[in-house]
């Protein structure tokens, strides 16, 4: 299990190819020969990065400036991909809220629960009878390690992120034998865009400067695992560390210490 071999007709999606890891991600699959289909909402971003990809790699991007959390423009999208030939799917669009949820924007969480998941699970359900129709085909969803333990002041994102993280696993075993893999991508702290989109400004000084990883480490590692068709990526010594503890540590300690913690972001 791998990824298909790039043609001239196949494509490979990126969605949040606007900024951080889905940037790196278009980079790195345009750089083993992929032609592009790259979503997000920002369109001037979406452009100047079509236009390098194929300066730097001679391969062509078409531009799909779309809001994922929007059922209407969603579905449009999916509808066109299930009828294109997919080579790669790279649902890695998202965002993350901080702060009780008492006193949340209703209308914000909900934006966040359909982009974090339920488009990763449409996008999903497009591409995948053509994958397996061909018998080719990778699927890569970016999770977080938010995902594997409870997230206090995180909650929306925390649970989104756990349906990314066990839809991607459960499809990886379910997918076995059929030509056709996922796999999860589960960082933790990534140098991105990613505090200022979750009006977080505290979150640089939570985490110590070194225990960072980049976009580019990130998504190299990413589309390195889709090769190799492994279950789960998670880049960075901090984030293996938060996947253990995550998953292994008591509900009854891990609870009050994460509570703590989340409330020192905003």
């Amino acid at each position: 299990m791998s990824l298909p071999t790039p043609t001239s007709t196949t494509r490979a999606v990126v969605t949040g190819a606007s900024s951080g890891i889905g940037v790196a991600l278009a980079e790195e699959l345009a750089r083993r020969g992929f032609s592009l289909i790259l979503v997000a909402r920002r369109e001037d971003r979406l452009c100047a990065l079509a236009t390098e990809l194929n300066r730097r790699f001679g391969i062509e991007a078409e531009v799909r400036a779309i809001d994922l959390s929007d059922r209407g423009e969603r579905g449009k999208l999916c509808d066109e991909l299930a009828a294109r030939d997919i080579a790669a799917l790279c649902n890695n669009a998202g965002f993350a809220t901080y702060g009780e949820m008492a006193s949340a924007e209703p209308a914000r969480e909900r934006q966040q629960v359909e982009l974090n998941s339920v488009a990763v699970h449409d996008l999903t359900l497009a591409v995948l009878p053509g994958m397996l129709e061909r018998g080719a085909g990778a699927i890569l969803i970016t999770g977080s390690t938010a995902g594997n333990q409870p997230g206090p002041n995180n909650a929306t994102y925390a649970a989104s992120k756990a349906f990314a993280n066990t839809l991607a696993e459960s499809l990886h075993g379910e997918l076995a034998g059929t030509g056709v893999q996922c796999t999860l991508l589960a960082p933790g702290p990534v140098r991105t865009e990613y505090a200022e989109a979750a009006e977080a400004p505290n979150l640089d000084r939570l985490v110590p400067g070194p225990l960072w990883v980049t976009a580019e480490q990130a998504a190299a590692q990413a589309v390195a695992g889709m090769s190799a068709g492994r279950r789960r990526v998670v880049p960075g010594l901090f984030a293996k560390v938060q996947t253990v503890s995550g998953q292994y540590t008591p509900r009854v300690l891990i609870g009050p210490i994460l509570r703590s913690v989340y409330r020192k972001v905003k």
